[in-house]
């Protein structure tokens, strides 16, 4: 089942002599429960194809469907709820809110959405991460890896269509990012949990189901 695609996705700035390609004809197709790198160099449109495949940013052309769903037909107020609701997100700043402890983190995208926590799958994720002892902490308390993986399990706690996550890695050191990595992995299997990953180091990468690789705004390679 293709629970994430990406349609003919171009971005453009400015125009004419000016114009800059971004992306510029892009076509993805992502499966539920695929764990999926994005690897390009800086400046080769990875980070605007995730903010694209989000809805973070509309696209100049092309279309984007979540789960069957066209997100840019949606205005901004309806995509801001479906982006709640369907997209987990994991950033390598990891955005904790300070004065909110760690389940409070956990769990505040649902209570903005007024919903019932689903506790059992919200106490699975914290036991899964590592994250039992610590949810009375507040974020200025935990080390890096641990703050990521507060915003893994954040991301998670909606039960998503996808997790797109932007260099999740980017600030830490390599022994975190290797548990970070297989915990994103772990997460993967055990909730058949749709995650797309980008990042510019192949070593990385390799611990993905399948690579996607981007160079100029255009994706020069689709499998490892």
């Amino acid at each position: 089942m293709i629970i994430l695609k990406a349609e003919n996705l171009k971005k453009y700035y400015d125009k004419d002599v000016n114009i800059v390609k971004a992306l510029d004809g892009v076509d993805v197709e992502i499966k539920k429960g695929e764990f999926v790198s994005i690897v390009g160099t800086s400046g080769s449109g990875k980070s605007t194809l995730l903010h694209m495949l989000g809805g973070l940013d509309r696209a100049t052309d092309g279309k984007v469907y979540v789960d069957d769903k066209d997100i840019f037909s949606m205005t901004d107020d309806q995509l801001t709820v479906f982006r709640r609701r369907n997209i987990g997100f994991v950033f390598q700043n990891y955005n904790l809110v300070p004065i909110l402890n760690v389940y409070e983190n956990i769990v505040l995208p649902i209570e903005l959405d007024g919903n019932k926590i689903d506790k059992n799958h919200v106490d699975n994720i914290i036991k899964t991460l590592g994250l039992t002892e610590k949810i009375n902490n507040l974020p200025n308390n935990l080390s890096g890896g641990q703050q990521q993986r507060v915003a893994i399990a954040r991301s998670l706690a909606t039960k998503p269509a996808i997790i797109l996550a932007d260099e999740p890695t980017g600030n830490l050191d390599s022994k975190t990012s290797q548990e970070v990595l297989g915990l994103l992995k772990i997460t993967s299997e055990k909730f058949n949990q749709t995650i797309v990953m980008i990042t510019h180091n192949e070593e990385i990468a390799q611990l993905a189901d399948r690579t996607i690789r981007i160079e100029d705004g255009q994706i020069v390679r689709g499998d490892r």
